[in-house]
């Protein structure tokens, strides 16, 4: 489960990362101070400030609970009127260009463009391998959608890959627009086969 956590984090847009690391020091700084720093001032700390020292902690918690639901949601979730329009537009730029360059006629009735062989690379150097299952590949995560039983198309990878969604982060910035294409042919390859 801890494995999972930097993967989570990845998915999260900049600013999130940010009012994260922003709440969680504010909160860290005031537990080292009020345990280290003040009591070795005063000796009886909270003493007759107990009812406010406890109102602080309990706000701090709150604040940091609050952090965490607010930031610790995906920009996607947000702005779920607007997702379907660029499924549709990134959806369709993909599907007319696998006719001309085929490199694997496999099963399911479509064909994959791009490298397999780059692909496999990319799988596993991307981080693929830690949320999905993929026997091709030796993987066996269990955060994402096992391939081997779902087996997507080649267009449905590559654009689950360049956008994200349902969990997974989008890649766009990440990869480039070849290797995106590499790992769907090679996710196709390697459930179609």
């Amino acid at each position: 489960m801890l494995s999972t956590i930097p993967l989570v984090v990845a998915g999260l847009s900049s600013g999130h990362k940010i009012g994260l690391v922003v709440v969680a020091a504010a909160f860290i700084v005031f537990a080292l101070v009020s345990s280290f720093v003040i009591p070795r001032r005063s000796p009886n700390f909270p003493g007759r400030a107990m009812p406010v020292y406890v109102t602080v902690c309990v706000l701090f918690f709150v604040a940091m609970m609050a952090a965490v639901l607010v930031f610790g949601k995906e920009a996607k979730e947000a702005e779920a009127g607007g997702e379907p329009p660029a499924k549709t537009s990134t959806q369709s730029s993909p599907a007319p260009a696998p006719a001309p360059t085929t490199t694997n006629g496999g099963g399911g009735g479509a064909s994959a463009q791009g490298d397999a062989v780059a692909g496999k690379q990319v799988f596993t150097s991307a981080g693929c391998s830690g949320c999905h299952t993929l026997k091709d590949a030796g993987a066996t995560g269990n955060v994402g959608p096992n391939l081997d039983q779902l087996k997507p198309d080649q267009p449905t990878v590559a654009h689950q890959v360049t956008d994200g969604g349902g969990g997974m982060p989008p890649f766009k910035g990440q990869l480039s627009p070849k290797q995106i294409q590499d790992v769907a042919a090679y996710v196709f390859k390697a459930t179609h086969s």
